[in-house]
């Protein structure tokens, strides 16, 4: 593929990748964010709502959050 080389080793075995950027950014990105994501499949999850809460809460407590920010619908 034109914009993609192979690193070699010394038995013709290919080690690396070279990708160049301006054809295949977008691709790269996509592939580098798939990875991240399996990498965390085993990762607790968190609620969202008592995460944003949390923030919110701590923020205000702060003097950083106006009051018509501090609810979640």
């Amino acid at each position: 593929m034109k914009g993609i080389s192979y690193i070699t080793d010394e038995k013709g075995n290919k080690t690396a990748v070279i990708i160049n950027l301006k054809n295949y950014q977008e691709e790269v990105e996509e592939f580098l964010d798939g990875l991240e994501a399996q990498s965390r499949l085993n990762e607790p999850s968190v609620d969202f709502e008592k995460s944003v809460n949390k923030i919110l809460k701590s923020k205000s407590r702060r003097g950083k959050v106006s009051a018509k920010n501090k609810k979640i619908s």
